[in-house]
């Protein structure tokens, strides 16, 4: 008796060779996805400045701290093109359909970069569980 196939489930996706591959992205180079080491430091640059503000302003307050980080997210993502962080280490947000970003994505994804457990959930396009509920993906400048 021959057996059946299993038939195909919507979570069958075969791995890309490299992350953005899925998303029509270059491999490396110019729009090709950023990469966990600019990430990093993207992020440090950008909680350091919010560090520093809450220092300066609030005795370092830690609920002023995750404030004054997620208004920098906010107000630089869709004016600037990404974080200040971003921005020093080449890489600029878009939305994966193309276009302006837009103000809903930033507060969507910021919100969800503040309680950190999103940001370590990643995908294959090593797009952050964050990036993926706002339709964004981090790029290389």
């Amino acid at each position: 008796m021959p057996q059946n196939p299993v038939p195909n489930r919507s979570g069958d996706i075969a791995p890309s060779r490299y992350p953005g591959e899925r998303l029509g992205l270059p491999e490396v180079g110019p729009r090709s996805v950023a990469r966990f080491g600019r990430r990093l430091g993207a992020i440090v640059i950008d909680w350091a400045i919010a560090s520093f503000l809450s220092f300066a302003f609030f005795h370092y307050d830690g609920w002023a701290n995750i404030g004054i980080f997620a208004l920098m997210q906010v107000v630089f993502i869709p004016t600037i093109g990404g974080s200040i962080g971003h921005r020093i280490f080449g890489l600029r947000l878009v939305p994966v359909r193309g276009g302006w970003v837009g103000v809903w994505r930033p507060i969507v994804r910021t919100a969800l970069l503040c309680i950190v457990v999103p940001a370590l959930v990643w995908d294959s396009d090593q797009r952050g569980f964050h990036d993926k509920i706002a339709g964004t993906v981090l790029l290389r400048g």
